[in-house]
């Protein structure tokens, strides 16, 4: 048995949509208490810290219904049935920043929500950026402005909340890291 393990005795489906899947679990207890877990099951999905020859981070601002204002966020999109996070990685760049990435490597997965949530994200490191000519299209729901800011720029965005998900703030402490190191 795991440490702490919950083990499930029972799952609930509740909700099965396009992005998202709830459902409520009981689960027995490390203590033989039973109790209850909502829980929301998700595809997973990538992130992209792309960096500019000039060492700028590449962000896209766009309005997350979720918060109810709009944040400034690096390049990131759910992974589609069958596709390999780094295709969904190339993908995601492609349509949201209109750029390809010669140097794309892999850097880690973490889970987002564990709390509610299995959503893990798969994030890479994009470098030896080039514009593509015909770039792909973003998703008809999705409006999106790209940015190029220095690290210095991020870090206040970081500051006044306009960079507000971890993912994005984790970016930023990264490139700080290593553009010391030239990446």
């Amino acid at each position: 048995m795991k440490k702490f393990e919950e083990k499930t005795k029972k799952t609930t489906p509740i909700y099965d949509g396009r992005i998202v899947k709830l459902q409520v679990d009981d689960v027995m207890l490390p203590n033989g208490q039973v109790a209850k877990r909502e829980i929301i099951k998700h595809p997973g999905a990538v992130a992209v810290i792309a960096v500019t020859d000039e060492g700028k981070l590449v962000l896209v601002e766009q309005y997350r219904k979720a918060l109810e204002r709009s944040i400034v966020e690096i390049p990131a999109g759910k992974l589609e049935p069958g596709e390999e996070p780094a295709m969904t990685a190339r993908r995601e760049l492609e349509e949201e920043t209109g750029y390809g990435a010669h140097n794309l490597t892999y850097l880690q997965t973490f889970a987002t929500s564990p709390g509610f949530a299995d959503e893990v994200i798969h994030l890479y490191v994009a470098k030896d950026l080039y514009i593509i000519d015909n770039k792909a299209t973003l998703d008809e729901d999705e409006f999106v402005e790209l940015l190029e800011v220095s690290l210095e720029v991020a870090q206040s965005m970081v500051a006044d909340q306009r960079i507000f998900d971890a993912k994005t703030a984790f970016a930023v402490l990264w490139l700080a890291a290593h553009l010391e190191n030239n990446l």
